[in-house]
């Protein structure tokens, strides 16, 4: 007997597109999804059950091309497949909707608040976050959560997502030495989680540290006539 499989039939992440291949027109479209990730994998480095895609294809119907958010974030899916990586995000393959999706505003407006926002409520993505850098009179991050069918704009910075565990936010700091307004993640105290960078600075000042109170010790021994290296 015959065991037909409909999965079987539709194409893979390895047959699919893995972008649009639409050139982003703002460098922060590439950099925030970039360090968000980044940040996720320090904080969440024993965790498997994750995935962050940047500027990947999501594939939700397969007579249809890939949507390509700027990013997105999974959960219950497994962080690394194989060793070759994802190439796409394919739902007939993952079963998992995206838990959050991040789309960061360009010069070029490509319906952020209206086409894309309605398409990911229609899709039922929890949480749609929209960072606007070109924003000056209203606050160039929103964060939506999906409410019975509509998307209901967030209050605060950061947002804490409790589905998530984690809050997201925005402030001004250093990032690949560019000073500006850049995305993080957020304890629910609403304290920031480092970044890569920031965690070699603190280990490097702690060394430093360290050092600076072992040369105070040694030179006060010294002054009492006991030779540091005797004690050792």
């Amino acid at each position: 007997m015959l065991n037909y499989n409909p999965l079987h039939c539709l194409p893979s992440s390895e047959e699919l597109p893995d972008s649009d291949e639409t050139p982003v027109d703002n460098e922060l479209q590439d950099l925030i999804p970039g360090l968000l990730k980044a940040i996720l994998a320090l904080i969440w480095s024993e965790r498997w059950d994750w995935f962050f895609g940047v500027d990947m294809g999501i594939y939700y119907d397969v007579k249809k091309p890939a949507i390509v958010p700027d990013g997105f974030l999974s959960l219950g899916v497994e962080r690394f497949i194989d060793e070759t990586l994802r190439l796409s995000y394919v739902l007939w393959e993952e079963r998992i909707l995206p838990t959050m999706i991040l789309e960061v505003v360009s010069q070029t407006y490509r319906g952020e608040y209206s086409t894309k926002k309605e398409f990911y409520a229609e899709l039922e993505i929890l949480y749609y976050v929209v960072y606007n850098p070109q924003r000056r009179r209203k606050a160039a991050l929103e964060v939506y959560k999906l409410l019975n069918g509509e998307y209901v704009l967030q209050s605060g910075n950061p947002v804490w997502l409790p589905e998530i565990g984690l809050g997201i936010g925005c402030e001004r700091g250093t990032y690949q030495g560019i000073t500006r307004e850049w995305m993080y993640w957020y304890e629910e105290s609403g304290k920031r989680y480092f970044t890569p960078e920031e965690r070699i600075t603190e280990a490097e000042e702690r060394r430093q540290e360290v050092e600076n109170q072992a040369q105070l010790m040694a030179e006060k021994l010294k002054s009492m006539g006991i030779d540091p290296n005797s004690l050792f």
